[in-house]
């Protein structure tokens, strides 16, 4: 962006209400040096544990401490499943983030998936339900065991929304599942490749095995959380592994029926921004609705001098992003109506 803040400055002049961190696609795996399918991006297995501590270390010495830290999916790599290293691997990481101060709320990816089926997930410590809001008298804004989904209130009048990106997907379900072969119908109607990884020839492009969706289920709950959200006059920040909004991402990273995310979301006054990780690249854009997409750049991909992190500071008319490393400053505004009064 042109308008860049200088980071000095970021915070000055506005008041604070609160904070919370960002991190996406940490991947680790106890493996060297390595690079991605296309083999043109290198990725640090081992390195990226090293990220992790050090965006722990700042987040717990800042001078006032993030709300919660959002944690975008992807926490270790595939590769682990490969070595039978998926539960040490996973571990590590978790013992990892046990140094943090604040609640870290958890997103399941593509990577959690080729580790883990989504039963072990449920009981796992990467489930982090338990962390959830309840609306008192609002039982439709209570979400369904069948997706892991919730939602949380950081801060009075800001409502944090997690969704479940792979509620559609094939990968982490028994095959002999009547939901298994339901999205592998979906699958093969749009991706008619023998490789259900690759998106070649495809119009669709989103339409790959290592994507996902939401469920109709997932999204009435979505709408009826938002429509709470709406009416109690809240802003509402959403996070999903997967992006939803095609100016912000590569084509082939989004939601397989991101539309019908979008349309529910654009049907409220209430979204200030939506968080995904998947990309590893980063990407931005404000939708014409007023709805800030942040894709945040992957740890995996990011070189041992560097960083790839975020703390988001929420402020009456805005959120500003102070991005470390390979994450760059965002100003997001609310939309004109939506600026608060205090």
């Amino acid at each position: 962006m042109d308008d860049k803040p200088d980071p000095g400055t970021l915070t000055e002049n506005s008041e604070v209400l609160f904070s919370f961190g960002v991190i996406a696609d940490i991947q680790y795996a106890d493996l060297e040096d390595g690079y991605n399918f296309q083999g043109n991006r290198r990725r640090y297995y081992r390195h990226s544990l090293l990220h992790l501590r050090g965006a722990i270390e700042h987040w717990n010495t800042e001078s006032s401490l993030p709300r919660c830290v959002l944690q975008l999916g992807d926490i270790i790599d595939g590769y682990n499943a490969q070595y039978k290293a998926s539960e040490k691997s996973l571990e590590l990481v978790m013992n990892t983030f046990q140094m943090l101060k604040v609640p870290v709320h958890h997103t399941w990816g593509n990577h959690e998936f080729y580790n883990f089926s989504r039963n072990y997930l449920t009981n796992s410590k990467l489930n982090t339900k338990f962390l959830e809001d309840h609306i008192v008298q609002h039982p439709e804004t209570v979400p369904s065991e069948d997706y892991y989904a919730y939602h949380f209130v950081p801060f009075p009048q800001f409502r944090f929304i997690l969704l479940d990106a792979y509620d559609l997907s094939v990968l982490g379900v028994d095959q002999s599942s009547p939901k298994y072969q339901q999205c592998l119908k979906i699958l093969r109607e749009h991706n008619p490749n023998s490789e259900l990884n690759s998106p070649q020839g495809l119009s669709e492009p989103q339409f790959v095995q290592f994507n996902g969706g939401f469920s109709q289920e997932q999204l009435n709950w979505l709408n009826e959380v938002l429509t709470f959200s709406d009416t109690n006059q809240e802003k509402v920040v959403i996070v999903s592994h997967l992006p939803i909004y095609p100016e912000a991402s590569d084509s082939v990273c989004l939601a397989w029926n991101y539309r019908d995310a979008l349309a529910v979301i654009w049907s409220h006054k209430c979204v200030v921004c939506f968080f995904a990780g998947h990309t590893h690249d980063g990407g931005y854009s404000e939708d014409p609705f007023g709805v800030h997409h942040v894709n945040l750049e992957g740890v995996i991909e990011t070189a041992p001098d560097s960083q790839a992190f975020g703390t988001v500071y929420v402020c009456p008319d805005k959120m500003m992003l102070k991005g470390r490393g390979r994450v760059p400053d965002r100003i997001m505004n609310y939309k004109k109506e939506n600026a608060f009064q205090f």
